[in-house]
């Protein structure tokens, strides 16, 4: 009987040890992986041990590179799978994986360089972690992949990212994923985000007219130039759309989408795409020409609609050299995508051509009062940033920068404040009347 007393109570003492031990694993485990699961959009940083498990472990973490491309390596101790996807407004790329046992260097993540300004992770669910890398601005995942062990070295996830314009990122989501092509939403949304867990109210959708102002060239892509090389195309007619965009919201008539809001470079087609993704009710792409030495020297703002025949060999000229715009920024000319190749097959409906007619002579009419003007103001050419086929849309070329009186209004604010409120009149004008006899729907 002493014996089966001694056995018994060894095998309680056995017992409580196991539990204690198990009790102690476990509450390892919840401290190291940081307790409860976070919120998908907010992943917080966990840089504690890693847990006493079969789990991949990530030991270290490094960026490399600059605001154009960025490299972003994750050291491991096997290989893992993993999906990545960017997000917009604020601009994030999420990495998901498997668990994984993070035991990063403490602070890691909370600097960034190049295009990202930091990174957190930990676990979101039984199952599952995750990596959250803030953005400076539009990036696409140019190549992620996973390098095996070789050399000594251990297995690595790797991420690059490379810089990218908002209307091509935007474009690259998936559709239920994608904001407004609105270059201004980003930033304002870096400024006031809303506290996610108050409820917010159901957003009216904007019913208001859009105008597309699409200032020429941008980036790499410098447009014509003066002054020794000082003066460039891109610059005064940026400076020029953000101005008519100012002036044209004053009024709260129209919602004002521009395809470009700094300096960017933006391939012809997909400044047609944004005007027709808008579903743009006019689109104003915005130029100032320049003649070769020896050809003359012409002077006055000229207004260009879409045609299959120049109306002129000028217009031919300027078509010919505005459309090489993609060759300078190094988009292949030959393979387009099918709705640009659509667009050039079928140029231009009917109805489309007659309004941009229209809004050409209404823009000519408000012009020349305040405005120098070419002598023969109104011109056609095939321009390809025209050629949305249900969006009225003309070429403004301001004037010449190879002529010094010219040049001298384009670079003068009063001279600019007087052309952008003709050509606000004109939109204003065009628009009302459109909206009188079509109602609402375009």
């Amino acid at each position: 009987m002493a014996s089966r007393a001694n056995h018994l109570v060894l095998l309680g003492c056995g017992l409580l040890c196991t539990a204690a031990l198990l009790c102690t694993q476990m509450i390892g485990s919840c401290a190291a992986q940081g307790g409860a699961s976070q919120p998908p959009a907010s992943v917080a940083a966990v840089p504690g041990p890693a847990a006493v498990s079969n789990f991949p472990i990530a030991s270290d973490a490094r960026l490399a590179g600059d605001a154009r491309q960025t490299r972003f390596i994750l050291d491991l101790d096997k290989p893992v799978q993993f999906r990545a996807f960017a997000l917009a407004d604020p601009y994030r790329v999420v990495v998901d994986f498997p668990q994984i046992s993070f035991s990063l260097p403490a602070g890691i993540g909370a600097g960034g360089r190049g295009l990202v300004k930091a990174f957190r992770y930990g676990l979101v669910m039984p199952g599952g972690s995750r990596i959250v890398f803030d953005l400076t601005g539009p990036a696409k995942i140019a190549k992620s992949y996973i390098l095996e062990a070789a050399n000594g070295q251990p297995p690595r996830l790797v991420i690059e990212f490379e810089q990218m314009d908002r209307t091509a990122f935007v474009q690259s989501l998936p559709p239920e994923s994608r904001p407004e092509l609105r270059p201004a939403i980003a930033e304002a949304n870096a400024t006031a985000q809303p506290d996610s867990s108050i409820a917010q109210p159901p957003q009216t959708p904007d019913k208001r007219p859009v105008v597309v102002i699409d200032p020429g060239h941008g980036g790499v892509d410098n447009g014509t130039q003066a002054g020794g090389g000082d003066i460039m195309e891109k610059n005064l007619v940026l400076t020029f759309g953000l101005a008519l965009r100012d002036r044209i919201e004053k009024s709260g008539k129209y919602r004002v989408v521009m395809t470009r809001t700094d300096d960017t470079f933006i391939p012809l087609g997909d400044r047609v795409k944004v005007a027709r993704n808008e579903a743009a009710a006019l689109l104003v792409s915005i130029h100032a020409d320049a003649l070769p030495r020896g050809e003359g020297d012409a002077h006055g703002a000229t207004i260009y609609t879409l045609s299959d025949k120049a109306t002129d060999s000028e217009a031919e000229r300027l078509a010919d050299i505005e459309n090489k715009s993609d060759a300078i920024g190094g988009v292949s000319l030959v393979d387009e995508p099918t709705e640009v190749a659509d667009i050039l097959i079928d140029l231009v409906q009917r109805e489309t051509k007659t309004f941009s007619n229209r809004f050409a002579r209404t823009l000519m009419s408000e012009m020349k009062n305040t405005v120098r003007m070419h002598k023969h103001p109104l011109k056609s050419a095939g321009f390809r940033v025209l050629k949305a086929p249900d969006v009225p849309s003309v070429l403004v070329e301001l004037g010449y920068v190879s002529n010094k009186g010219d040049l001298e209004l384009l670079v003068s604010e009063n001279w600019r404040n007087k052309t952008v409120g003709a050509m606000a009149q004109a939109i204003d004008a065009f628009l009302a009347k459109r909206l009188a006899t079509a109602g609402p729907a375009k």
